[in-house]
């Protein structure tokens, strides 16, 4: 009947340790993760022969701490690990800490800034101490919160990628990729940040509608000018070409002429390119190709050459009068002189277009001609998009796909060098000759004279894309990597889809011989507020976790993110529904603590079906039922989906029918009573599993308590024995659509749900005639007496509950108050009909404003039959 109670101990009834009256998550929280800390139940065995279940954690910055983006992906994850660990998977959380090059060394210099020096006055290796200095003191804080949350990591395999091992595995496959043609230097055009002083990825841009301007400026005299438009005029110094369309019929005859360039006295050649769209503008645009990306690719292909008048902090270099002044100052300036020479045709202000900003510091980014290391992508991104194609890769949900193949189908080869101090060094030296060595982690690299490493660092994304096998010990072929490579699933958000999982994606299939990094990508959306609004500080809506978990405890929390976790879609999230999980973390307490109390058990087998009660053999076939559900949601990770079906099953039959239903069993005694409370304990024992992957810690307390047992994490994951009894489903069906009906009944006639009233339940010919004791006790409905009259009779589900309400009530105001209830809802229904009666309303008003009154149409029928029932049923008199 049952795959969950093979293995009990020897405890009665009543040796179970008192809980107590209340549930405290902070007095219970600490010392249980610290003791499953303490007893490795989370650390993982490469020597062990169970199959192996991996998940990598997306690694947070150094310089991070716990946000609610955080706490939903780790609680999804936490979930699957813990689940897979019962069912008897050797199971590795990897944990793990990205070193962040631009953010931890702009925190590392805010600080210097207050002591009054900077890291150029330090030199670089003083520097890097430094940085290395502040992860020993500050850095890392996200560990102590991720343990407050309950993550159940293996601590002792924490990796940092710029730890020795990892930064084996950065220089090894910089090397292979280098020796294989994949890494590369040269001059490109690349986003910089005249803030943070380094280039960034695209991916690191974020695109906002700035409101700029759009000035239009004529180059050249009389018939041979032309007029191009600009929204950063500033640039207009670096032009060395402009270009039209070779079909435009407009200017083919000034194509291979050149043309003065205003405020330089240089001329620049006008050339033909099919880049230009002959319909956008005037069909003829300005060339800078130091300064612009397109313009950079019609550089090249007209052999024009790269003027380059801005320098790293964005200050024009070019010489003349505006050499010194910063991009905008500038851009003010060049207009007002052009202004000046007439050569103004026109100004657009304000001109809203999309900007590139820094995602990190929201400075405006400036393409720019720089020399740089490559990864040349094509063959990396087509390994990875083969992936997918041919199912050795599964995103999850399925329709995420598109979005990945839009990305590795159309990637532009990776700019991987950074222009910091903080991070993996290029491991490249320049000899005096102009030598170049890649050098490996384990060769020496060159010495003397003119030798010299490259200064730049490799991006952060760059070591975090080898996470999956990195962590595990590559390149070395270690045990770990034998046993937990390639990782089981990926768990992250889809908006790093493109910053991390397609990186992991190029470089596991590179390293590992054409092996995924993982067999699963499952995507979740983004935490937002209760309104649906993306949480920002400067929205004022940001939440911190950690004050929620104080105030409500984490498994509350934990909860809430997990009830809203539906595959690739956002979260939202509010404080009130906290609170209800919150409530729901009580009730399972209260609800275990009184079937403890009355003698809940899990001691011996259960007794077989013929030997128990419908009522009993009603919840453990539902228990079977949910098992079956839960693990079928697991599979696909619908965890809003398993989270409700667990919520309402334990909430709503197990405490509120089931628990009610087994008082009165529990008052009768004897061997119904007996099996009732093994049956309880089985129940509540397996719920309590079901629950513990994503409420951990009031499981952990509960079920220890109920069982005897070391602990809920080692526990055995519940299975469907496949035990079904559908008579006594619809018998506790029937059961509850008559306690639901009267109970209806009793608050339309305004009877306190407290107060007892005389009835008789005529309940022959049903299954019910054994439930009439419960049916009693959750009615408040005391024997018919000899004066008994009925004043109400409610057939339902076969049976009929005949009420006795003369004195209950006070019948006359009843009769005032539903009359008065009566004639709002036939004014209502008289106001609704007469607007869906009227053509011309229907012809002209919205199809939502037309069905909302079609709903308050259907309200208001709906309440005219019930007052009108309700009546018909109060005393006459």
């Amino acid at each position: 009947m049952t795959e969950n109670s093979s293995q009990r101990p020897t405890s009665g009834p009543n040796s179970h340790p008192e809980l107590p009256t209340q549930y405290a998550p902070a007095d219970v929280e600490g010392p249980l993760y610290e003791r499953w800390v303490e007893r490795g139940y989370f650390e993982a065995d490469a020597k062990s022969d169970k199959e192996p279940y991996t998940i990598v954690i997306p690694p947070p910055n150094v310089t991070g701490s716990l946000h609610l983006g955080h706490a939903f992906e780790h609680t999804i994850i936490d979930a699957l690990t813990r689940r897979k660990r019962m069912q008897g998977f050797e199971t590795l959380w990897q944990p793990g800490m990205d070193h962040a090059g631009i953010a931890t060394q702009n925190v590392v210099e805010r600080e210097l800034a207050k002591e009054g020096v900077s890291r150029h006055d330090l030199g670089r290796e003083a520097f890097v101490e430094r940085v290395w200095q502040w992860k020993s003191e500050s850095g890392g804080q996200i560990s102590g919160q991720m343990r407050r949350l309950g993550d159940g990591v293996a601590w002792n395999r924490e990796r940092f990628t710029m730890d020795e091992g990892l930064s084996k595995a950065v220089q090894t496959i910089f090397k292979r990729l280098y020796e294989d043609e994949l890494i590369y230097r040269a001059e490109r055009i690349i986003n910089w940040c005249p803030r943070c002083l380094t280039a960034i990825s695209d991916i690191e841009v974020e695109y906002d509608d700035d409101d700029g301007e759009l000035v239009s400026i004529r180059y050249g005299e009389g018939e041979s000018s032309i007029v191009v438009a600009t929204t950063r005029a500033e640039t207009m110094l670096g032009d060395t070409a402009v270009a039209v369309h070779p079909d435009d019929e407009r200017y083919r005859h000034l194509v291979g002429t050149e043309i003065e360039l205003p405020l330089t006295g240089r001329r620049i050649p006008i050339v033909a390119d099919e880049h230009v769209d002959p319909e956008f503008g005037t069909g003829a645009v300005k060339v800078t190709p130091a300064h612009d990306p397109n313009d950079f690719e019609i550089g090249q292909r007209h052999g024009l050459p790269n003027l380059t008048v801005m320098d790293e902090h964005a200050v024009i270099t070019a010489h003349g009068p505006f050499q010194g002044l910063d991009r905008l100052e500038a851009r003010s300036a060049v207009v007002g002189a052009l202004r000046a020479e007439g050569r103004i045709v026109a100004e657009k202000r304000p001109y809203t277009h999309s900007v590139g900003h820094c995602s990190r510091c929201k400075t405006t980014i400036e393409p720019r001609l720089s020399m740089q290391w490559w990864v040349k992508v094509g063959p990396l991104a087509k390994a990875a998009g083969d992936a997918v194609r041919d199912g050795r890769v599964k995103i999850h949900p399925e329709d995420m796909s598109k979005r990945y193949f839009d990305w590795v189908d159309n990637l532009h080869d990776w700019c991987i060098s950074r222009q910091l101090w903080w991070g993996h060094r290029i491991p490249v030296w320049y000899g005096p000759n102009g030598e170049v060595v890649c050098v490996g982690p384990d060769e020496q690299p060159p010495s003397g004279e003119g030798w010299h490493q490259d200064s730049d660092v490799l991006d952060t994304w760059f070591s975090s894309g080898l996470w999956p096998f990195s962590t595990l010990g590559w390149p070395e072929r270690t045990e770990s990597m034998e046993k937990f490579y390639p990782n089981s699933v990926l768990v992250t958000g889809y908006d790093i889809l493109f910053f991390w999982v397609a990186r992991m994606m190029m470089f596991g299939l590179y390293a590992m011989d054409g092996t995924p990094p993982f067999h699963t990508i499952a995507l979740h959306g983004m935490v937002r507020d209760q309104f649906g609004k993306k949480m920002s500080k400067s929205f004022g809506n940001a939440v911190n976790p950690l004050d929620w978990m104080d105030t409500y405890g984490s498994d509350a929390v934990r909860f809430t993110l997990a009830r809203g976790a539906n595959p690739g879609v956002d979260v939202p999230i509010g404080e009130d529904w906290v609170q209800a999980s919150r409530n729901f973390a009580n009730k399972i307490w209260n609800a275990t603590r009184f079937a403890l109390m009355n003698g809940a058990t899990v001691e011996g087998e259960l007794p077989a079906p013929e030997r128990l009660s419908a009522t009993d053999r009603w919840i453990l076939s539902r228990l079977n039922a949910v098992v079956a559900e839960v693990d079928a949601y697991y599979e696909d990770y619908q965890f809003a989906k398993l989270s409700d079906v667990l919520y309402h099953f334990a909430w709503d039959e197990v405490f509120d029918w089931y628990v009610e239903l087994s008082k009165t069993t529990f008052a009768k005694g004897g061997a119904e009573a007996d099996a009732a409370r093994r049956v309880l304990g089985e129940v509540l024992d397996v719920t309590l599993r079901l629950l513990h992957p994503v409420v951990p810690f009031v499981t952990e307390k509960l079920w220890t308590s109920l069982t005897g047992q070391e602990s809920v994490v080692i526990a055995d994951w519940p299975g469907d024995s496949g035990f079904r009894d559908e008579a006594a489903e619809r018998e506790i069906e029937n059961l509850q659509q008559v306690v639901t009906e009267v109970r209806r009944f009793r608050a339309d006639q305004g009877l306190q749900p407290g107060q007892r009233v005389p009835a008789r339940l005529e309940l022959s010919g049903t299954s019910l005639a054994a439930h009439e004791d419960a049916m009693r006790s959750l009615l408040r409905l005391q024997p018919a007496g000899e004066d008994f009259t009925a004043t109400a009779s409610l057939p339902v589900a076969g049976a009929t509950v005949a009420l006795d309400l003369s004195g209950a009530i006070d019948v006359e105001a009843e009769r005032k108050r539903l009359a008065k209830d009566l004639a709002a809802a036939e004014k209502d229904k008289a106001q609704t009909t007469a607007k869906l009666s009227n053509e011309g309303f229907l012809a002209k008003a919205p199809d939502h404003v037309v069905e909302k009154i079609r709903t308050r149409q259907a309200t208001a029928e709906a309440d005219i039959a019930r007052i009108t029932a309700q009546l018909a049923a109060l005393p006459k008199g």
